[in-house]
C-alpha cells in the first residue's frame, strides 16, 4: 500500500508519500480503508520530534482519518466489513484505576495513534476496534475524516473539565485552528458569550460565523485589554488557551474573579511564567485537559452527525503532497482543517 511516513525527524522534506507493507491486524483490531484524514499540529510535533517520545521508523503519523471497513480481527464484534467508519485516536488499557472509573484519558499507559504509534494516514490501517466510531451514511468523507480529534478535545475542555454554563463568558484563542474552531461552536452551543482571537480579517469573520460575538485581532491589539473593555473591566468566565508561553500571561489578564483557564496544549511553549500572584489573588483555577473518554466522543459527533457543529476544511489535497499540508499547518494559512485523502482516492 501507499502510506505517509518518515524515517527521521525533521522538516517538511523528511516526510513522504510511498510504499508501506499492508498492514495485518491482529484479533482485536479492524482493517479500515482510509477514504480522508487530516492534519493536526500533533503531525507537526511529532514530525519535528517530541522530546521523550522514540518512534518506531519509518513512522506514520496521522489521528484523524475514517473510511470502510475491509476486515476484522476474530474478537471484534462490533463492526463488520462494509461499515463506515472513524477514529478516534487515544488509545486506553481499560484496565488502570482511571479506565475502570470511566477515565479513559486519564489512562496511565494512555497514548494516541500517529503520535506515539504508528498512525492512520494511508491508505489502509488497522486500528483498535474500541478506537473506532460508526459513521452515518450521509456524512462527507472529508467531514468524518477531520473532527475527531480537535472536537473530542474541545467537548472535555469545556464541558468535563471548564464545566462551562449557558450565560457565561468564554474566550477561545487561536479560533482559526482546528480546536479553536471546534470550541467556538461547542461555547456558542453551550449558549455562552463567545470572544475569539485570530491574526487577520478573513479569520475573525471565519470565527464569527462559527459562533463568536466579539471577535479580536491578536495581532493588532492586546486581547486582555480588549477583553476589558468589551466586559467592563469584568474580565472572561473561561478561557480556553492552547497557545501556551505567548498567551498564558494575558490569558490570566483575561479572567474574571474565580475563573477557569482550561489549556490542551502549548505551541508556543510549556513553561511560561506561572502568575501565582494573580491566581491566589483572583482565586482561578488553571486547568489541564487532554483528549475525550468514549462517552465524550460520542457525545460529540453526534452533534457532527447531525451537522449542530461543522468543521471548517481549508484545503484538501492527496497524501502526496502532504508536506505542503505540514506547510498550510506550520503557516497558519487559512482556517479550520487541511484534509488528505490517498492518491487513488482523489
Amino acid at each position: 500500500m501507499k502510506a505517509v511516513q518518515f524515517d527521521a525527524h525533521g522538516d517538511r522534506d523528511v516526510i513522504e508519500y510511498g510504499e508501506f507493507p499492508d498492514p495485518d491486524p491482529d484479533r482485536g483490531e479492524v482493517l479500515v480503508d482510509v477514504k480522508a484524514g487530516a492534519l493536526n499540529h500533533l503531525d507537526v510535533w511529532t514530525r519535528r520530534g517530541l522530546p521523550g517520545v522514540d518512534l518506531d521508523m519509518p513512522h506514520i503519523p496521522g489521528s484523524d482519518a475514517a473510511g470502510v471497513v475491509e476486515a476484522v480481527g476474530e474478537d471484534v464484534t462490533r463492526f463488520e466489513p462494509g461499515d463506515r467508519v472513524a477514529v478516534s485516536a487515544g488509545v486506553a488499557c481499560g484496565n488502570c484505576e482511571f479506565c475502570r472509573d470511566g477515565e479513559e484519558s486519564l489512562c496511565v499507559s494512555f497514548h494516541i495513534l500517529g503520535e506515539h504509534v504508528r498512525g492512520v494516514h494511508a491508505e489502509r490501517a488497522a486500528v483498535p476496534a474500541e478506537n473506532l466510531v460508526p459513521v452515518p451514511d450521509g456524512v462527507d468523507w472529508e467531514v468524518a475524516g477531520s473532527v475527531s480529534l480537535v472536537f473530542q478535545t474541545a467537548w472535555r475542555m469545556l464541558h468535563t473539565r471548564a464545566n462551562v454554563e449557558a450565560g457565561e463568558s468564554v474566550l477561545v484563542l487561536g479560533a482559526s485552528g482546528g480546536v479553536g474552531h471546534a470550541a467556538v461552536q461547542i461555547a456558542d452551543h453551550a449558549g455562552c458569550e463567545v470572544f475569539a482571537t485570530a491574526s487577520s480579517e478573513a479569520k475573525l469573520r471565519h470565527a464569527e460565523a462559527c459562533g463568536a460575538d466579539h471577535a479580536i485581532d491578536y495581532e493588532a491589539n492586546d486581547f486582555a485589554e480588549e477583553v476589558a473593555d468589551l466586559t467592563g473591566k469584568r474580565g472572561v468566565d473561561v478561557v480556553v488557551d492552547h497557545v501556551g508561553a505567548a498567551t498564558y500571561p494575558d490569558s490570566l489578564k483575561s479572567l474574571a474573579k474565580g475563573g477557569r483557564l482550561v489549556t490542551c496544549g502549548a505551541t508556543t511553549g510549556p513553561n511560561p511564567d506561572a502568575g501565582l500572584n494573580r491566581i491566589f489573588w483572583n482565586q482561578l483555577s488553571v486547568i489541564g485537559s487532554t483528549m475525550a473518554t468514549p462517552g465524550e466522543v460520542d457525545d460529540v459527533l453526534e452533534l457532527v452527525w447531525d451537522g449542530t457543529f461543522e468543521p471548517r476544511i481549508r484545503e484538501t489535497l492527496p497524501m502526496s503532497e502532504v508536506a505542503r499540508a505540514h506547510e498550510l499547518i506550520e503557516n497558519r494559512e487559512g482556517f479550520g482543517k487541511v484534509v488528505v485523502k490517498p492518491d487513488s482516492e482523489f
